[in-house]
């Protein structure tokens, strides 16, 4: 489904000026095509989740149809692709090549892949989410298997620009690699959740051990209607 920008002004309760004032600050994912702006109903899915935007939660439900698929839990994710220290880097580009070494790869792609695909999302659009955090991940899935889905926690031992809407710089990645849109969104919209709560960014400032982080995502969990 692609939106114009009438499309927006209903779905994000904003003016049209404003609107281009984002796209012309390039804040706003968006593709200019026969002299009309087009908007992938994903990427501002994506978007409004990162940049806490409020938006109808229909349209948030509306991706790909209803299939019967594992529960999602960030723990068991986060379990898979592991916690990481110290990541060095001095750019944003060689921050996610470091950092994506430790995302364990599933046999149908290569790190190759998973790096360019990394950079390719981030030089499209920045992934933070404010507050020194961001999201990493493949603009598109490059994994078919939920099997092999996984969040991959990389602390820096540098605090890097990413362009995030605070200003403040990034010292916390969490890299997602997912299997489709639908699923992804999901993740998203649970990290987005808990990197609202205070005793959770204060964790990840501590850069706590990675049992005290699993624990606490788990504890949260339970507590968790879906989102």
């Amino acid at each position: 489904m692609q939106l114009k920008i009438k499309d927006l002004v209903a779905l994000l309760d904003i003016n049209e000026k404003t609107v281009h004032e984002w796209i012309k600050e390039k804040k706003l994912p968006a593709y200019k095509i026969n002299h009309q702006f087009h908007f992938n109903t994903t990427e501002i899915k994506e978007w409004a989740l990162n940049n806490g935007i409020s938006i109808s939660p229909k349209f948030l439900e509306q991706t790909l149809p209803e299939t019967q698929t594992p529960q999602i839990l960030l723990s068991k994710l986060l379990e898979k692709g592991g916690i990481f220290y110290n990541i060095e880097g001095h750019s944003v580009i060689e921050t996610i090549k470091n950092a994506a070494k430790n995302i364990p790869i599933p046999p149908e792609i290569t790190m190759d892949i998973v790096t360019y695909s990394l950079i390719q999302r981030e030089e499209m659009m920045p992934t933070a989410l404010g507050k020194g955090i961001a999201v990493p991940h493949p603009r598109n899935p490059i994994i078919t298997d939920i099997e092999n889905e996984s969040i991959t926690l990389c602390f820096l031992k540098n605090k890097i620009n990413f362009n995030a809407i605070d200003n403040i710089p990034v010292t916390t990645l969490f890299i997602i690699l997912s299997a489709n849109s639908k699923r992804h969104l999901e993740i998203l919209s649970k990290i987005s959740f808990l990197c609202r709560q205070d005793d959770f960014i204060q964790i990840l400032n501590n850069q706590a051990p990675q049992d005290k982080i699993i624990s606490t995502i788990i504890e949260s969990e339970k507590n968790w209607i879906k989102l």
